[in-house]
């Protein structure tokens, strides 16, 4: 690798002029990595390395380091990784912390010792369940470590904390240009509607398409409709992938946030009038209402210059027609 003080000059500004070098996107087929494949593809990026599960199990030490020593990339996404709900955090840890565990471990430890420093960057997707049960709001990057964890999913939590500190002990110690983002509540296409582990906004999406379709008169919401949320499409974040590869190499991760806040109750309205549901909308106050407000502190990369640009309506439009096409329609 190029010594931590040539990042300057060999890194930072170089990712988007380098549109024909290979980029390995770890986990193309999520929610995330499909959206940040969409967002090279349509930057003009022809040398992509894309690679199913079946085609290299990430999991896998010997069949990684095989993989970067045969292809080289230049620079790394790391959108690979498994995620859940809070019912499969809680009967799947093992597989949770050890799966995740291995997949950012194998790759880092890979890009590190690929021949010649052929890896110039690479970037590390975590998620907001990284910071503290009880963390000040909003959530800056300072609050990582600093209170305990939300016990429903703190197996994932503790692996994607243990890849920040990764990239970080690797930077500190190799000067591997190796950087985090820490996204908050992400939607989209190729988001998870299933019926039993979807989070709010898809499984919101789902009731109410299916009670339009069923005639139903109404469609019953858990709790008062009160929390505040924040939800950032998936494009978004993709955008702001880029804009990180391109323009970022400290040593402290970023949130990236769209700094837009909307209720529970705003948001199943919001649904209800894009799905186009007639009923009536019925709220079960007797049912817990969960955190009263999550919003994550994105003003370090708002001072580098980037904002979220795709407002919620339309992003919830855009992931609806999604749903039909590609969910319903199969």
């Amino acid at each position: 690798m190029g010594a931590v003080e040539s990042e300057a000059t060999e890194v930072i500004g170089s990712f988007l002029s380098d549109t024909a070098v290979k980029v390995f996107i770890a986990g193309h087929r999520g929610l995330v990595g499909s959206a940040i494949h969409r967002k090279l593809l349509a930057l003009g990026f022809t040398n992509l390395l894309l690679r199913t599960h079946s085609e290299l199990d990430l999991t896998r030490q010997a069949d990684v380091e095989t993989f970067f020593a045969a292809e080289r990339p230049r620079y790394v996404i790391v959108a690979a990784a498994k995620v859940g709900g809070i019912h499969a955090n809680s009967t799947y840890p093992a597989d949770f912390i050890s799966v995740n565990l291995q997949i950012q471990t194998n790759i880092i430890d890979a890009a590190l010792r690929c021949a010649g420093g052929a890896v110039r960057k690479l970037l590390f997707l975590g998620s907001s369940c990284i910071y503290p049960k009880l963390a000040p709001q909003p959530i800056p990057e300072s609050a990582l470590l600093s209170g305990p964890l939300e016990p429903t999913n703190e197996w994932y939590a503790v692996a994607k904390i243990s890849g920040i500190k990764m990239c970080q002990a690797y930077r500190i110690q190799h000067g591997l240009d190796a950087i985090s983002a820490m996204p908050t509540n992400l939607y989209g296409p190729h988001d998870n509607f299933h019926p039993e582990n979807s989070h709010v906004l898809p499984a919101l999406i789902r009731r109410f398409h299916k009670a339009k379709i069923s005639g139903a008169k109404e469609v019953l919401v858990w709790g008062t409709g009160s929390p505040l949320r924040e939800f950032l499409h998936v494009d978004d974040l993709a955008d702001a992938v880029v804009f990180l590869m391109d323009r970022y190499s400290g040593l402290e991760h970023v949130n990236v946030g769209s700094g837009k806040e909307v209720t529970i109750k705003g948001l199943a309205e919001m649904v209800k009038e894009v799905v186009g549901f007639e009923g009536d909308l019925v709220w079960d106050s007797t049912k817990p209402d969960g955190t009263p407000r999550k919003l994550m502190d994105s003003s370090k990369l708002a001072g580098m210059g980037w904002e979220a640009k795709i407002p919620l309506r339309q992003g919830l439009a855009d992931t609806y027609k999604w749903y039909v096409d590609n969910v319903i329609g199969h």
